[in-house]
């Protein structure tokens, strides 16, 4: 499918499964860290909507004007951090490398956790984005690191 042509009402009727849109302060911000720090794609990235793709899936990102008549318009906070309790899990994408990019970019975002073996057999971080979404970039344990001690 062609994200950099294709219209928004054959966009809208190509979408199934389970759908994820998140409403941001700022698109082209929340474009340029989402790009830099995990590898998405961005495709018809604008000041109020873009389609970004990491691996085979597809999700929006929205400015908050644009849902000015959404019913979660009224829930949205005017300032601090949104999307307490949800993680994005980003399984393609290493925690180490995503850490130091994120660090190493003025993208305001904080290191939660540092990349760490974990015992459900996934090395991972938390990044959370100047939106207040917990970003969770992840990979396997390789078979030395899951036989190391803990």
């Amino acid at each position: 499918m062609d994200y950099d042509r294709i219209s928004a009402p054959d966009f809208g009727r190509s979408l199934s499964g389970l759908g994820l849109n998140l409403l941001v302060r700022d698109v082209p911000r929340m474009v340029t860290f989402l790009c830099d720090v995990f590898g998405m794609t961005a495709h018809q990235a604008s000041r109020d909507f873009a389609i970004l793709r990491y691996g085979g899936q597809v999700f929006q990102l929205h400015s908050d004007p644009t849902f000015s008549n959404h019913p979660l318009a009224a829930l949205l906070p005017e300032a601090g951090p949104r999307g307490a309790g949800i993680e994005l899990r980003l399984y393609e994408t290493d925690p180490d490398i995503a850490v130091a990019a994120a660090t190493a970019h003025a993208h305001d975002a904080t290191i939660l956790q540092e990349p760490t073996n974990k015992p459900h057999g996934l090395r991972e971080a938390v990044i959370l984005c100047e939106n207040g979404y917990a970003w969770v970039p992840s990979r396997g344990l390789t078979a030395e690191e899951d036989a190391a001690p803990g």
